[in-house]
């Protein structure tokens, strides 16, 4: 498999706590060309009508806070044709959640299937519309494929299911974001890579040693989390994945994640 790591809407620039340059949030996606499956998306990131109508499908206070470029060449569906392939060839898509920065893509493949775990899309559909679920990302009836949340032990971490498609990709429950978050984990050769979505959002939280959040990106993780509690124990289990079991763990805004993966 090819795999690429795509940016699928830069937001706000942040300050790097070390000596990064300061840069710009990003929404880390996966395209990945796959011999048997076809082209499969870990995340949609902002889709089309996000960037060229967000008064239509963006909450407000949402665009104000987070401060998106809403640039057409960043959507996944531009990227894609852009590598010199048929967006319609993605046949699967794979969220880590329904917030409006990691969905908002859908509508731009409306033949793909969409695999998400069912509490995740069960509160999305209870609970839009709101700032966090926008019901505009899935008016086209998506085909969903949900998980349950149960299934094997994968290098520690409970209720791991391989996806319906292949034993190649993983939706791993990482609880605490909202209430169906899951972590996607994508076979590399030899080696695991786990996109971990907004199970944390800034690389120094998985340190070993001392973890430290980032004091800009820790008022939206305190402020967006529903189970605290279940947030703290994914990133027990995240350092454990990246420092123990070798796993490739990045999370979904963390600009100099992506700089390092890409």
């Amino acid at each position: 498999m090819k795999i690429h790591h795509l940016n699928l809407g830069s937001m706000r620039e942040i300050d790097s706590t070390e000596s990064l340059p300061s840069a710009p949030a990003v929404c880390h996606a996966l395209l990945v060309e796959t011999p048997d499956s076809g082209l499969v998306l870990v995340e949609a990131g902002l889709g089309l009508d996000d960037v060229t109508r967000p008064g239509e499908t963006l909450e407000s206070e949402w665009v104000e806070l987070v401060g998106p470029a809403l640039l057409p060449a960043e959507t996944a569906v531009r990227q894609i044709a852009a590598l010199g392939h048929d967006p319609a060839d993605v046949r699967h898509i794979l969220l880590t959640h329904l917030d409006v920065d990691h969905s908002g893509g859908l509508p731009d493949f409306p033949q793909a299937e969409v695999h998400v775990m069912a509490a995740e899309l069960q509160a999305a559909l209870t609970e839009a519309p709101n700032r966090r679920y926008r019901p505009s990302h899935w008016a086209h009836g998506p085909r969903w494929v949900t998980y349950p949340g149960t299934g094997d032990t994968w290098n520690g971490v409970e209720g791991v299911r391989p996806s319906t498609f292949s034993t190649d990709f993983l939706m791993v429950p990482l609880g605490g974001h909202t209430l169906g978050h899951a972590g996607v984990a994508v076979r590399d050769g030899d080696r695991w890579l786990l996109h971990a979505g907004d199970a944390y959002f800034y690389h120094r939280e998985l340190s070993p040693d001392e973890p430290l959040s980032h004091p800009l990106m820790d008022i939206v993780q305190l402020g967006s989390q529903v189970d605290e509690e279940s947030r703290l124990t994914s990133q027990a289990r995240l350092r454990d994945l990246a420092n123990v079991h070798g796993v490739a763990v990045f999370s979904a805004h963390d600009p100099w994640e992506l700089s390092r993966m890409a």
